[in-house]
């Protein structure tokens, strides 16, 4: 039997263009092949492709720090010299010393995005945010003692700052990839957001809710990086830095911090379909600038300089990928040390839980 030499070079080719897509495949829904769910715009795509996503992140926090010690209510409220002294203690009737102390806090988040690869270099995408807040305070009695005079809760919700933009590849090989980030998070949050408040007098009244409880900054920010992967069989990690620079005040008169953010990450692929991941992250957020004059109440989160941290955390994922682009994730992350400007909360824990599908 002759063999035609075209036919069979055809052949061939053909059979390692299909081993080649396969692999790409496989490589793409490897578990591991992704950073943890909670890092943000770790991954580009190829060319036509689309993914959507959706995260929730439920964060708690509890208790008071002073730098990075703790610190109990009753000192908060005993105490005159700053960062414990009423800033607002000038108009008559206004308490000397804080009298409201944050016990307790929940965020819940709510995020849907959009990814879209017009080319192999460029990929677009778009996130849509939701916040849930609610925190629970101690209220002392008028003067300047310890007496508890009750407790009561605040809530806010609502869409909150949302972002456009981009990634753009800078390096491409088969075990190392380099990629910038740029977005525009868009201020679409409400920063005038009221609850009722038991106030040191003992009386109920609606009052505009500090800076924490707000749902958006009110400013446009520009947010820019630098994201690096790598892998090897059964293994991957990765690195990411991102600088948010605030580019305005809002209408209420002030401005949030800058805030920079590094992290690092090491995934391992433990079953076919199943991957595990460690990952230590360093945040760090300048205090607010300027204030609302709408927020002036004896209360610890009312004062601009009891706002901007330093935060070591580290995080453990976990991670599965599902036959036709689908993929599910979870991280669990605790701070390892802590360091606030003026008396802040202090963050426990927060959880990520994500669902991605590419097509």
């Amino acid at each position: 039997m002759k063999i035609n030499n075209n036919a069979l070079a055809v052949c061939v080719v053909s059979l390692f263009a299909n081993g080649s897509a396969h692999a790409n495949m496989a490589e793409m829904m490897a578990p591991q092949s992704k950073a943890p769910i909670a890092v943000m715009g770790a991954h580009m795509h190829k060319k036509g492709k689309w993914m959507v996503s959706y995260r929730f992140m439920h964060k708690e926090m509890s208790g008071m720090l002073q730098g990075s010690d703790s610190i109990s209510p009753e000192e908060i409220a005993t105490q005159v010299a700053n960062p414990f002294a009423n800033p607002f203690a000038n108009p008559p009737m206004s308490p000397p010393t804080v009298r409201v102390v944050p016990d307790e806090m929940t965020t819940q988040m709510h995020m849907v995005g959009l990814m879209y690869a017009p080319t192999n270099n460029l990929t677009l995408m778009a996130m849509l945010n939701y916040l849930d807040k609610s925190m629970d305070l101690i209220t002392f009695a008028a003067g300047m003692g310890d007496t508890r005079l009750g407790e009561f809760s605040t809530a806010s919700s609502g869409l909150t700052d949302s972002s456009v933009g981009g990634m753009y590849r800078l390096y491409d090989s088969d075990n190392h990839k380099l990629h910038a980030n740029l977005n525009w998070l868009i201020p679409i949050g409400s920063i005038d957001e009221e609850d009722d408040v038991l106030t040191p007098m003992n009386m109920r009244m609606t009052m505009r809710l500090p800076y924490g409880m707000q749902i958006g900054t009110g400013s446009n920010q520009l947010q820019y990086g630098l994201t690096y992967n790598g892998k090897a069989p059964r293994m991957s990690w990765g690195a990411q830095g991102l600088y948010n620079s605030v580019l305005d005040d809002n209408d209420e008169g002030y401005r949030n911090g800058d805030m920079f953010r590094v992290t690092a990450w090491y995934a391992y692929r433990v079953l076919d379909k199943v991957s595990t991941s460690i990952r230590v992250s360093y945040h760090h957020q300048e205090n607010i600038d300027g204030m609302d004059t709408m927020i002036m109440a004896p209360v610890t989160t009312a004062n601009p300089n009891n706002y901007g941290f330093e935060r070591i955390d580290i995080g453990l994922g976990a991670n599965t990928v599902l036959g036709h682009g689908h993929r599910f994730a979870l991280e669990w992350e605790i701070p390892l040390d802590t360091d606030v400007n003026g008396v802040q909360m202090e963050m426990d824990y927060m959880v990520t839980l994500g669902y991605q599908h590419m097509f």
